[in-house]
């Protein structure tokens, strides 16, 4: 899908398909979607960043946070779950959070240390 002010990325994916009532957004990670630029952070500025992002897109598609089924979230260190959790939950309705899996991943990108990929449904 095309969303009016994000940069389409030079490599070959899209940052959000839709198939049928779901969106499927790629993995989003701590850059600035408007230029494509990656910044850099605490593990908490990076996990906003990701989110901000996240929110983003699917606002583009008319979609909220709301709508997010399921997240996958990869991190650098598991010793950044709970600092990740503190931003995560700042960003769902108590009670509507999506399922949930976070594993340990390392970026192929040196300064990044957190993506998120999530799956919506509207």
């Amino acid at each position: 899908m095309i969303i009016p002010g994000i940069v389409k990325p030079d490599l070959p994916f899209n940052h959000v398909i839709q198939a049928g009532r779901f969106l499927f957004l790629t993995s989003q990670l701590s850059s600035d979607l408007k230029t494509g630029e990656i910044v850099s952070g605490t593990i908490a500025e990076q996990t906003r960043q990701a989110l901000d992002n996240i929110k983003l897109l699917l606002e583009g598609c008319g979609a909220t946070m709301d709508d997010i089924v399921k997240a996958v979230i990869y991190m650098r260190d598991l010793k950044d779950f709970d600092k990740v959790n503190e931003v995560y939950c700042k960003y769902f309705t108590k009670g509507n959070e999506p399922a949930r899996v976070a594993m340990q991943a390392i970026s192929p990108l040196e300064s990044i240390d957190i993506e998120i990929e999530v799956v919506a449904y509207k």
